[in-house]
């Protein structure tokens, strides 16, 4: 296909498999956390700092930890390494940084500099401190650092480099936390400044920030999406009932809703605020987890294609993931149409892709079930 990039890992499972034996043992989950490397930050500095059990078996085996490694290229694949379990991206307006989402364990929010590909944790830190705006976010409890697990990200552009991010939040409460972001500063800082909790029932997974100073998000649980504000809490979106959504972009003008529909393998746009409510379907061919924006004004859209129903949860549970496939496409948001740009198999660099954004001349792929990898390409 003229315009796409279809690549074949050079790399298979089986060259991962060799450190798996162990660290099953020691993994509830199967996604084998001891066997990454972790970054902390203290006093401004990066800290690789491993796991006592991970430490304990290099000193035994006397072979080099897999975060450490060379983060070599894959043919014409490139790479970052760090941030693990990467499921949803976003770059900072106007800066080098791209945030990273990591869905793993009780997971951390990440910032990865496009100048040299160094990532640093941002939230949760022993040194992250709360600034609680209840005027605007009165009804949430407060910061809690614990049991964390981010899913989907967005952000809101602001003034002096001072932006809003919006994060789904799993683990100890079902809601979206708000941080100010100030990229006016060589690293930028997070600064927790509230949350809405969602109401008994959603299930939440993408974010986005609505023209009015409210944001909305997808619950694929309900097979919905809701909108909140300050003044009304959450609310249904006429017309998103049985839509089943995963992720989820806003027009600039906020008339159009874009949600990708994962087991539905499109992105459908559906009105806001007309009467009456309009939906059209964008058939993709592949089940789309997230959708961004492109400099271009297109969508990108990122998913995976699997062998069997059931293969994405033998891939996060057990790690079989043979015969999935990562794949993005590029969506016209006006003419309706899909083209694909990248295939990608599965293998120890991609597992599972979720994520697809632009920076600069380049397209950043991201993805889950324990990879430690976001991959880099030319924008097609």
């Amino acid at each position: 296909m003229s315009g796409s990039m279809s690549v074949q890992g050079s790399r298979g499972l089986m060259a991962r498999r060799s450190f798996l034996p162990y660290f099953d043992m020691v993994s509830e989950r199967g996604i084998i956390p001891s066997l990454l490397v972790k970054i902390l930050v203290k006093e401004g500095h990066e800290v690789r700092v491993f796991t006592a059990v991970f430490v304990t078996v290099l000193c035994l085996l006397g072979v080099a930890s897999p975060g450490a490694a060379q983060c070599e290229p894959d043919g014409a694949i490139e790479f970052i390494c760090g941030p693990v379990s990467p499921e949803d991206l976003i770059q900072i307006p106007g800066s080098p940084w791209v945030i990273v989402s990591s869905m793993e364990d009780d997971g951390y929010l990440s910032v990865t500099d496009s100048r040299d590909y160094a990532s640093t944790v941002m939230f949760p830190l022993a040194t992250s401190l709360p600034r609680h705006d209840t005027a605007a976010y009165g009804s949430c409890p407060g910061m809690a650092m614990e049991g964390f697990r981010p899913h989907g990200i967005n952000l809101r552009p602001g003034r002096d480099n001072v932006h809003t991010l919006y994060v789904v939040r799993h683990g100890a409460r079902e809601s979206v936390e708000v941080f100010a972001v100030d990229a006016g500063r060589p690293t930028p800082t997070f600064t927790w400044v509230g949350c809405a909790v969602a109401p008994d029932g959603l299930g939440l997974n993408a974010v986005v920030p609505l023209p009015d100073d409210g944001f909305a998000a997808t619950s694929p649980r309900t097979s919905d999406v809701w909108e909140w504000h300050t003044d009304t809490g959450w609310i249904k979106v006429p017309g998103s009932e049985d839509i089943g959504p995963n992720g989820l972009e806003i027009s600039a003008d906020g008339r159009w809703f874009y949600i990708a529909r994962y087991a539905g393998q499109s992105v459908v746009r559906l009105s806001r605020g007309q009467t009456p409510i309009r939906k059209e379907t964008i058939e993709i061919g592949f089940n789309v987890d997230n959708i961004h924006w492109a400099l271009d004004g297109s969508l990108l859209a990122a998913g995976h294609s699997t062998p069997t129903r059931t293969r994405v949860g033998e891939c996060m549970r057990e790690r079989r993931c043979e015969g999935i496939t990562s794949r993005v496409a590029r969506v016209d948001p006006e003419l309706l149409t899909a083209r694909e740009i990248f295939t990608y198999a599965t293998n120890d660099y991609l597992l599972l892709g979720t994520v697809a954004i632009q920076v600069g001349n380049e397209i950043w792929v991201g993805g889950i079930a324990g990879g430690e990898r976001i991959v880099r390409i030319p924008t097609p």
